[in-house]
């Protein structure tokens, strides 16, 4: 049995798809050539007296995906059927499995043909990766790169793309590093593998990102952060109290007692992007809006007092401790049932 690469798994071509399709029921390849036929090429094929390996057909267009020499030399042949093995995915991929195997056997494709078929992918398969296209075409990576870029105007944009092995991508890792930061707070316990396959990032960065929030650091080396940059749940990336709230958590202080707590749960309940308090508030059903209107205004205000008590706690000076070698206040020695000072005998 052959097989044919594809993203994600290997589409078969094997012996046991082979049937016998009358000539006349098959029609022109849409192939990188155009459709042009090398007559040299057909007639020398025709003369060679060898069985012909089957062709390929899309069974829903019965178009010829790859053979059209071998079908032109059963014509002179004078055969009235010739062996397929058919192919039932989309048109769009019955394209590019006819640039997959010319590239691979036959008649060679010319530069020119194989950068054609390779724009052609980009506007079907635009999230597909650079090197996916590239090897399916018999270009480079690099040359399929700057395809997609003097295309970009024309074909879709995407944050993902489809690697050669199936897996899908982020174009930056930065989007699955806070991906997989979000990820990491929400359940510390999830494993390194399951991370980095929710994530689309690999498990070296995730291990790398969770390392980073252990130490309390940002999980972006440097801590840049483009505006705009894509957030864990796909919206735009949260303001800088986001990182604020990370370090709180981490913080035994404020996780040691109940009010400290009360405080976290809060903050994390909290913690949309402006997108998505936006997407709430268009969601919501017209009945509703007084009420939460009243209600927002309400928990801001009681924000806007917490901000100023802390900013005022902030500034107060500490209480400072008495010398280990001074003794006791006389609020504290009765407070802890000691005489005081008045009480001492003479």
């Amino acid at each position: 049995m052959t097989t044919i690469g594809w993203p994600g798994g290997d589409f078969p071509l094997g012996s046991a798809n082979v049937e016998n399709v009358l000539l006349d029921l098959l029609k022109p390849s849409d192939s990188p050539r155009g459709g042009s036929c090398d007559e040299g090429h057909v007639r020398a094929l025709a003369d060679s007296g060898r069985e012909f390996e089957a062709i390929v057909v899309h069974r829903p267009t019965m178009r010829v995906v790859d053979g059209m020499h071998r079908l032109g030399a059963a014509r002179l042949r004078g055969q009235d059927t010739i062996a397929v093995r058919f192919f039932d995915g989309a048109e769009a991929d019955a394209y590019v499995l006819s640039v997959q195997l010319n590239v691979r056997h036959g008649l060679p494709l010319s530069r020119a043909e194989r950068r054609a078929a390779a724009e052609r992918i980009l506007h079907t398969h635009p999230h597909w990766s650079d090197r996916a296209i590239a090897e399916r075409t018999g270009l480079s990576g690099k040359t399929v790169g700057k395809l997609r870029e003097s295309m970009s105007a024309e074909i879709p944009q995407s944050h993902t793309r489809v690697g050669r092995d199936g897996t899908v991508r982020p174009l930056s890792s930065l989007d699955g590093r806070l991906r997989a930061a979000r990820l990491i707070e929400s359940d510390p316990a999830v494993s390194l593998r399951e991370l980095a396959r929710r994530s689309g990032v690999s498990t070296a960065t995730v291990r790398d990102v969770r390392d980073r929030l252990r130490r309390g650091d940002d999980p972006v080396p440097g801590g840049h952060h483009p505006p705009g940059a894509p957030a864990a749940d796909g919206g735009v990336r949260p303001d800088p109290a986001a990182d604020a709230v990370r370090k709180l958590v981490k913080d035994p202080s404020l996780k040691g007692s109940e009010p400290g707590r009360q405080l976290l749960r809060a903050l994390l309940a909290t913690e949309f992007t402006p997108c998505q308090w936006q997407r709430i508030a268009a969601a919501l059903p017209k009945h509703c809006a007084p009420l939460v209107r009243t209600v927002a205004a309400q928990r801001a205000a009681e924000w806007s007092a917490l901000a100023d008590a802390a900013s005022a706690h902030a500034q107060r000076p500490a209480r400072r401790r008495a010398p280990a070698g001074d003794p006791p206040s006389p609020r504290a020695s009765a407070r802890a049932g000691l005489p005081t000072a008045g009480a001492l005998p003479a």
